[in-house]
């Protein structure tokens, strides 16, 4: 099973940067960059078989396919925010971890407008 590897990489990689923290903090961020990009690229392919089921309901919904992708970046900023953010606050920069989180806040609403503009169109073309 997957989830039981990447616990167990996050669970040693954990009690590593405790250890580590006392006496060689750099190290112990080092440690928790390098297990969480370690678990990032373990679950990467599991990612693109999800994107390829979500493109085929796209397909056969005959959806737009500038919505999907809009969607997948957003999440994709959304992930990518979390983990810069959390890098930010293991090693003790919360405030620079908090404008990481607002700057991806706003690429979001950002990159969201268009599909927002679509819904609105469509709700006011129904009432009407």
């Amino acid at each position: 099973m997957d989830i039981v590897q990447i616990v167990s990489i996050g669970l040693v990689a954990a009690i590593l940067a405790i250890t580590l923290r006392q006496q060689r903090p750099e190290m112990a961020l080092i440690v928790s960059i390098a297990a969480g990009l370690v678990i990032f690229f373990m679950i990467a392919g599991k990612l693109s078989v999800a994107i390829q089921a979500l493109n085929e309901i796209m397909r056969k919904a005959q959806l737009n396919n500038i919505y999907f992708t809009t969607v997948l970046k957003i999440i994709g900023i959304a992930y990518i925010t979390e983990f810069g953010s959390q890098i930010c606050k293991d090693a003790g920069e919360g405030s620079i971890a908090s404008k990481i989180e607002l700057a991806g806040k706003v690429l979001i609403m950002i990159l969201a407008l268009p599909i927002v503009l679509a819904v609105f169109d469509l709700i006011s073309s129904v009432m009407q």
